[in-house]
């Protein structure tokens, strides 16, 4: 049989419209990636993304998009895309395993960005290290500890620790202890640490100080003290206030215990 005018134009009608529907499937998903790719950098400027890190994410998001759009094209096409979409899932497997330690801490500094367990300038500790928080960024949070010392800290260790913010409140409560001997009344040691803790300015009155024998041990008497400061001058009130009790301690005539051992004569 031969190609009639008729069956013809009714292939190339046909084909057309193949085409046709390919090229509204392509310019559908260019305008979607194009609207993602937009959204994504904006959600990347507001949490302050490295730009290594901007660039590697923008790119693998560009990618993961074309490989979607040339199948939907494809299969639009009329092309078997089964073969295809495994191939594709074997190569995103394998590259997702290449950089799974990557994408946990970007993933973990999303989140710590998000719910902002702390911020810069604050003094955390976080998994046994404590120091004042100096850097944010999408990969690892960077400490510098009182000495001087800078701490890089993976987000994914970040998240799957505890996390001690010290500076979050206004206010903070300085607790010490102090031994005093058996010889000192429990009223005159009492009020020599009110004393102590009355003479710094920067302890507040609401909530107010607490002073109290907190236990009986072996060669001493412990006191607690517990008085609140801003959270800003704790170290400097903590230390200030080890130094004022020994001076009040010293004007009462109250001693510092110390282990003793006491002898007895076989004669007594």
């Amino acid at each position: 049989m031969g190609i009639t005018f008729a069956s013809l134009w009714a292939a190339i009608v046909s084909l057309a419209g193949i085409i046709g529907k390919a090229l509204i499937a392509f310019i559908i998903c260019k305008i979607a990636m194009n609207i993602t790719i937009k959204a994504v950098d904006k959600l990347f400027e507001r949490i302050n993304l490295d730009a290594g890190i901007k660039t590697f994410a923008h790119s693998a998001i560009s990618i993961a998009m074309w490989a979607v759009t040339i199948i939907i094209v494809a299969e639009t096409l009329g092309f078997k895309t089964t073969s295809l979409v495994a191939l594709l899932s074997v190569v995103s497997l394998a590259l997702s395993l290449s950089v799974q330690e990557i994408l946990t801490n970007v993933f973990s500094g999303v989140t710590i960005l998000i719910s902002k367990p702390f911020k810069v300038g604050q003094f955390v500790e976080i998994a046994s290290v404590s120091g004042t928080v100096t850097n944010i960024s999408i990969m690892r949070t960077t400490l510098e500890t009182p000495d001087h010392k800078e701490i890089l800290i993976p987000n994914s260790e970040i998240t799957a620790s505890k996390v001690t913010n010290y500076t979050s409140e206004p206010i903070r409560r300085v607790d010490l202890f102090f031994s005093a001997s058996y010889d000192a009344p429990t009223a005159l040691v009492k009020q020599a640490l009110l004393e102590a803790i009355e003479e710094d300015e920067r302890i507040l009155q609401d909530p107010a100080p607490f002073v109290g024998l907190e236990a009986y041990n072996a060669n001493d008497i412990q006191y607690v003290t517990k008085s609140w400061c801003a959270s800003a001058d704790y170290w400097d009130v903590y230390y200030a206030l080890n130094e004022r009790v020994r001076e009040v301690f010293a004007k009462y005539g109250i001693e510092f215990s110390y282990p003793h051992v006491v002898v007895h004569n076989g004669d007594e």
